[in-house]
């Protein structure tokens, strides 16, 4: 087996320790770090979310996934400088004002990255004027927000009227998810997507930013 597989295969394990030592020894044999990260790294993590979705593994498992990617990409983030390893795309991501869940949200964010996406992450109890603003101030054209209670649900209503008012509707492009949320109510506030999970989340995001 090649050392490539043996990093995915790591990811896939969940095993930290082993994906930082075959990191190393990538770089050791003079490996592109690029590969390293696309095809090692990005690649394991590829499968545990197709896993994830078909509901093979569970959440448990994909954190220790995303556990031994941070590990690998701590080893191979110096030699990444300079465009060694392309982003797909960026997005704007957080969990509206009055809303102090945020593991869903991490999920997305781990699977975004996991993926090959950047992600601005504004965290929990996030405003509808911060989401626009960051947006702007990053040059992002996607915004992603989660909500886990039905009474901070119109928040999401409010970012989409915002982007509207201030000229941005269409220029910066919207997705919500969360355990109340659904498609319905995702066309109800204008918004242009909807995720049901932190899976089909990279599969939609890749979509909306054209990366698909």
């Amino acid at each position: 087996m090649d050392l490539l597989n043996e990093i995915a295969q790591g990811i896939e394990a969940g095993d930290d320790e082993r994906v930082r030592i075959l990191a190393e020894e990538g770089l050791a044999e003079r490996l592109p770090a690029g590969d390293l990260l696309q095809r090692g790294l990005l690649a394991g993590m590829k499968v545990v979310g197709d896993r994830f979705k078909r509901r093979d593994i569970f959440l448990p498992d994909v954190l220790l996934a995303a556990r031994a990617l941070y590990a690998g990409l701590a080893v191979l983030k110096p030699h990444l400088a300079g465009g060694g390893a392309p982003v797909l795309g960026r997005v704007v991501l957080g969990s509206v004002q009055g809303d102090l869940h945020d593991i869903g949200k991490n999920l997305v964010r781990i699977m975004l990255e996991g993926a090959g996406i950047e992600v601005v992450d504004l965290g929990h109890d996030v405003p509808a004027e911060r989401f626009v603003e960051a947006a702007v101030a990053e040059g992002v054209t996607l915004i992603g927000m989660s909500a886990l209670l039905t009474t901070t649900m119109p928040r999401m209503r409010e970012v989409v009227g915002l982007l509207r008012t201030r000229g941005f509707h269409g220029g910066i492009r919207t997705i919500v998810g969360g355990a109340p949320v659904s498609a319905e109510f995702a066309r109800e506030i204008g918004a242009d997507d909807y995720a049901f999970d932190a899976a089909h989340a990279v599969e939609r995001v890749k979509g909306l930013l054209g990366v698909a």
